[in-house]
């Protein structure tokens, strides 16, 4: 595995690390030894990041797969970290600025997959931004945005929270959950429309 894959590993590893303090803060779980988090995190990504090296010398998709996944993590948490550290801000855990929030945190998150994935992922250029490019990132990125927050808005707002849950831990629930399911469409539409070879 190449040294800079080996750096940006430990980076996103430790960026997860981060977010997820905002995450566990706002929904008031506690944790043991939080601090050890920015310490296994990057371990754990590293190690991710050797396992889909190994497995992608046959498949070049394994190993895109493996990136766009720790990407994913880190846009993941990002998102969650954002809307759970609004959620803290207001005090607001449903309803219309519920929605506002988490379109806020998706498209921040969004913003760090574009150039994660443009320069890391799928290697696609030197420049910054590529108009045609990004453009369809942009449209791929709206239909992705109302798939990730019509899921969460569904799951928070006509769902009421379920086994004995709190509203904010419901509220992350609900983020985690369109979270899934869109990475699905992100993988898919990214590696064969926007930054397809």
């Amino acid at each position: 595995m190449r040294k800079t894959n080996v750096i940006i590993s430990i980076v996103i590893g430790f960026l997860i690390g981060v977010f997820f303090f905002i995450i566990i803060k706002n929904i008031g779980i506690e944790i043991p030894y939080t601090w050890l988090l920015l310490i296994v995190f990057p371990l754990l990504a590293l190690l991710g990041m050797f396992v889909v090296s190994f497995l992608g010398k046959k498949f070049l998709i394994i190993y895109q797969a493996g990136k766009f996944a720790l990407v994913g993590a880190l846009n993941t948490f990002i998102d969650l970290g954002v809307l759970n550290g609004l959620i803290w801000i207001s005090g607001i855990v449903a309803g219309p600025f519920y929605s506002v929030f988490k379109g806020i945190s998706f498209l921040i998150a969004t913003l760090n997959s574009y150039f994660w994935n443009k320069h890391w992922t799928f290697k696609k250029g030197k420049k910054v931004f590529a108009p045609g490019e990004f453009s369809k990132f942009l449209v791929v990125t709206a239909i992705g945005l109302f798939i990730n927050v019509g899921i969460a808005s569904f799951v928070v707002n006509i769902i009421d929270p379920q086994f004995g849950v709190t509203e904010k831990m419901w509220a992350t629930t609900g983020a985690f959950a369109a979270t899934l399911i869109a990475w699905i469409w992100n993988f898919l539409t990214s590696k064969f429309i926007v930054f397809k070879k």
